[in-house]
């Protein structure tokens, strides 16, 4: 059976230009795609409008609007509108092994669902000097709407820090999904991974490995050398923690590196992979660098970042992403391949879907065939159906007020 899937997968290598389902992965299938026509705020149309991709790109076409309700932002004068977005995200992250380059102010990548990240800061700075930098949480966290974003002035709805109302992050009894990717082209992960790197160990909340800085004044940086100039007193009306110089970086006090990441093994990811981390305390309150930062771990492709940065042209080959139409009719976003298939059939479900949808193959009879499975957002699900003879099968999905079957045909 091993022989089997290892040819399988030679020759789906080898058919990569040709065949589209060969080239499904993460950073195509991730995504929270709007098959519905569904609006958000303002009757904008919400999540990710299309996704396309080819071997080396993804490009997601979205509005920046959520699913989910946002507002109000109080004090915040600006309002979330359609910013007519295409990101190119690169499906080739490469590590840096030169000088890291810093997050960017504005987006520094793109959530799941087509809403931006933004980094800790908040552009302003102590005296307009550029050397203690105001934290946007601190700052600008009571302009944050319960979903934890609000709008910058060009209209573009954000998140600083974890998008509480994305995904549960209050489920620490799983490994957490696939939230987004940053624009080094590494994915991003919710608040809970495994405890080893190496994929084994309790589901526990990832730490940074960053801490407040145990000083009165403010006259040093994080690295000990003199500021350039004196920030302001420590005192209630600007606390520890108000500017992101007030934090150090302590490389092994947490689990994840300078970067708010780490390479490990991910329920997406079994060789393992870099990926990033949002980080949250014990609370469920956001702990600084929040997302990834404040430097990235990977190469940065031209354009990525920058003024033309959510304004890519798609000038390649490409392939559109389509849900399972059959899956789609019920509701459900969740693509299976291949079909047909002689050894392994993977059921990859979308981020947004349910968390208590279980799987089962059935004869044309409606007889089982094997044990159900459970599918978990963004966690692609393999269905070992090399001992079943060749024929026509059905895939049966159930949940809470849920049932959808698709046909399935096995050849040997």
């Amino acid at each position: 059976m091993h022989s089997h899937r290892y040819a399988l997968l030679f020759v789906l290598l080898l058919a990569l230009p040709l065949l589209a389902p060969a080239q499904v992965s993460p950073n195509v299938t991730a995504w929270i795609v709007n098959t519905t026509g569904a609006t958000g705020f303002n009757g904008i149309p919400s999540n990710v409008q299309r996704v396309q991709y080819s071997a080396g790109n993804v490009y997601i076409t979205c509005t920046g609007i959520p699913s989910y309700a946002i507002g109000a932002w109080p004090g915040n004068p600006n309002t979330a509108t359609n910013q007519n977005f295409v990101f190119k995200i690169t499906r080739m992250p490469t590590p840096n092994t030169g000088t890291a380059v810093a997050t960017p102010l504005g987006h520094t990548g793109i959530w799941s669902n087509g809403v931006s990240i933004f980094n800790a800061k908040d552009a302003m700075s102590y005296n307009n000097a550029g050397v203690w930098n105001q934290n946007a949480i601190v700052v600008e966290g009571p302009s944050f709407d319960s979903c934890l974003g609000h709008p910058a002035g060009n209209g573009e709805y954000h998140h600083h820090l974890n998008p509480r109302c994305l995904y549960n992050d209050h489920d620490s009894s799983r490994h957490s999904p696939i939230i987004g990717f940053a624009f080094d082209g590494y994915p991003i992960y919710g608040a809970y991974g495994y405890a080893n790197a190496n994929g084994t160990g309790v589901i526990k909340s990832m730490k940074p490995s960053y801490r407040a800085r145990n000083i009165t004044t403010r006259t040093t940086l994080p690295d000990g050398s003199t500021a350039p100039s004196a920030g302001p007193a420590i005192n209630a009306a600007k606390p520890l923690g108000y500017y992101i110089e007030d934090f150090e970086y302590v490389a092994g006090l947490g689990d994840l590196d300078s970067h708010n990441g780490r390479f490990c093994i991910t329920p997406e990811y079994p060789q393992g992979t870099y990926a990033y981390f949002v980080t949250i305390n014990s609370q469920y309150a956001g702990a600084y660098p929040y997302t990834p930062g404040p430097t990235y771990y990977g190469v940065i492709p031209a354009g990525a970042t920058g003024p033309q940065s959510g304004h890519a042209v798609v000038n390649e080959p490409v392939t559109t992403y389509v849900v399972t139409a059959t899956f789609l009719a019920a509701g459900l976003q969740i693509t299976t391949f291949p079909n047909p298939v002689s050894d392994l059939l993977t059921v990859a479900p979308e981020g947004g879907v349910a968390n208590d949808l279980r799987a089962r193959l059935c004869n044309t009879l409606g007889q089982p065939v094997g044990a159900a499975l459970e599918l978990h957002p963004s966690v692609p699900t393999e269905f070992d159906i090399s001992g079943l003879a060749a024929g026509v099968y059905f895939l049966k999905v159930e949940g809470t007020g849920v049932l959808a079957t698709q046909k399935v045909v096995v050849t040997h």
